[in-house]
């Protein structure tokens, strides 16, 4: 099954090559599948591949610096393209459709890299689960013209998984790690501040819980409320003074531990399954 899903990526991803391929490169899963793959056809008959990091006050810091040493390790050439989303109204009031806003001006910053360069192709890593979530941002794909080689190629995240442990990839087992905007509900101002604030509550829960393990800081104003699977509840609550202190020194009033556990995108209840990139 393996070497079937990667000849099956390897045929969407071979006719792209000859005329230059820029990658959006987070770093995550993902998108390392693909460097990886395009860096093992790239070994047989060179091509121009580029890898894109779009940078932002969404993403967090320790983010751009892992995708460029991931980079690095695949012999690929890397930039990080530096965008100021949180000038965009519709991003800064954290609207149901910021997502669509964020990609279209991300996006387009790395059409204009990959044109700059003469790479005719921008790929990025969306998949068939992406479909079933509230997804906006596909709309700015589509609009833009990326190419989706995983989604192309019947990709589920469990696939990606799969192969990327097959193939040894170093993130194999890494957590997706949404923009810091899913930290707080539809409505709410971002700023510099509030998100920096929430990346580093995140980076303390992290010392605290298996590695890997996913989990999300939600911020509700001054309460931060934590999101885990109920396996790590265990881990959280030995801690539960020093996780509170640590929190509380960051300028959250109150600390609640969610019985409901981890759930990815927990803010799009709302939403209907499959409104995801269709709006």
């Amino acid at each position: 099954m393996t070497n079937e899903k990667l000849q099956a990526l390897e045929e969407v991803l071979r006719p792209l090559c000859p005329g230059g391929i820029a990658l959006s490169f987070s770093g995550g899963v993902d998108s390392t599948l693909l460097l990886a793959v395009l860096s093992r056809i790239r070994r047989e008959k060179p091509f121009p591949l580029l890898a894109l990091t779009a940078c932002s006050d969404l993403l967090g810091e320790e983010e751009a610096p892992a995708a460029a040493a991931l980079a690095a390790r695949y012999g690929v050439p890397h930039e990080i393209l530096r965008c100021k989303v949180l000038e965009i109204p519709e991003v800064r009031n954290n609207d149901p459709l910021r997502c669509y806003f964020c990609k279209k001006t991300l996006f387009y910053a790395l059409f204009r890299r990959a044109g700059e360069e003469g790479l005719k192709s921008v790929l990025e890593g969306s998949h068939a689960d992406d479909l079933k979530s509230y997804r906006p941002g596909r709309k700015a794909l589509r609009e833009l013209g990326a190419v989706s080689p995983l989604l192309r190629a019947g990709f589920t995240k469990e696939d990606i998984r799969v192969l990327a442990r097959e193939l040894a990839l170093p993130v194999s087992e890494k957590p997706a790690a949404p923009c810091l905007a899913t930290r707080f509900d539809y409505g709410t101002l971002l700023t510099p501040e509030n998100l920096k604030r929430a990346g580093a509550g995140e980076s303390v829960l992290r010392e605290f819980l298996p590695a890997n393990a996913p989990f999300r800081l939600r911020v509700h104003g001054d309460l931060a409320r934590i999101e885990a699977e109920p396996g790590s509840f265990g881990a959280l609550l030995d801690s539960r003074e020093l996780i509170v202190k640590k929190l509380t020194g960051l300028g959250f009033r109150r600390v609640t531990l969610d019985l409901a556990g981890f759930r990815s995108g927990s803010f799009d209840d709302r939403f209907k399954e499959g409104d995801a990139g269709n709006v």
